[in-house]
């Protein structure tokens, strides 16, 4: 009987065994279909993978990352939102395993993103906004989520303020207000209620991520855009001295931008 037993353990382990390097296979052939652009044919690679091995976490991780590639953002189809709330699963998935693992945090976040965008859902943007934080209280000198959370506070802040000129000239037919033109007072009031603070929480994270990364061209330019919105908020003395620290991160983006292209032109 113990003999028997034994046996019985040996091919178990066995079987576990020979899963495991099935899966690791099946998880390599995933990853050649993938480099290649082969995304539905690594989705089959990875699936059999995780099945194989469920605790083979890369597996899980590049499985939400093949749904998220397909994903097109904007596109209304079912099948094309079906492919994001897979990604989301699966990066769920792994984070229900690792609850500290970034690359699914970021893929969550990025996903949500794009999704929040086409329908336009404010919703969809602060959940985004909750994933890059989470990376923040891992990572917190890491710029790159700083700056997704900056982005995201000026797309907001800039829907609401299009929103409010736009029903304002609804309303004022024969008093049209340009986007460029400050905001009448009353409608300014409004605004800095709604916005200020999320204005203020993007200027401060993408402050940080400056800080952090002191030649990062793309966080100035929404810093740029930001300090627009917080324009919007003042009167107009106040207006003119941060459109003037607006205009001069444009000037300072293009420098940066510029050696960047000729650093890359040089290495060709």
């Amino acid at each position: 009987m113990a003999f028997a037993a034994a046996a019985l353990l040996i091919v178990m382990f066995g079987a576990t065994g020979c899963d495991k390097l099935k899966a690791r296979d099946q998880l390599n052939k995933g990853v050649a279909a993938f480099k290649a652009g082969q995304y539905d044919q690594s989705v089959e690679n990875f699936k059999a993978a995780k099945d194989l091995d469920p605790s083979l976490l890369n597996a899980r991780l590049y499985l939400a990352t093949a749904y998220a590639t397909e994903y097109i953002p904007g596109a209304p189809s079912d099948d094309n939102i079906r492919l994001a709330n897979q990604a989301i699963a699966e990066f769920q998935d792994v984070l229900g395993t690792d609850a500290g693992n970034i690359p699914a945090i970021d893929g969550i976040g990025s996903i949500l993103y794009n999704m929040a965008g086409t329908p336009f859902t404010p919703e969809k943007f602060e959940q985004s906004k909750q994933y890059h934080m989470k990376h923040i209280q891992l990572m917190p000198e890491d710029p790159e989520p700083y700056y997704w959370v900056g982005v995201i506070d000026w797309t907001l802040a800039y829907r609401g303020n299009a929103t409010m000129r736009q029903s304002y000239n609804v309303a004022n037919p024969k008093k049209q207000l340009k986007d460029i033109d400050p905001l009448p007072d009353k409608l300014r009031a409004d605004f800095t209620q709604q916005y200020g603070m999320l204005v203020d929480e993007g200027l401060q994270m993408i402050q940080k991520a400056t800080e952090l990364r002191p030649d990062y061209a793309d966080a100035m330019a929404y810093q740029n855009l930001l300090l627009r919105q917080k324009a919007d908020q003042v009167d107009a003395s106040t207006r003119a001295s941060l459109e003037k620290q607006a205009d001069d991160l444009l000037e300072k983006v293009k420098v940066i931008k510029q050696k960047e292209a000729e650093a890359a032109a040089a290495k060709s």
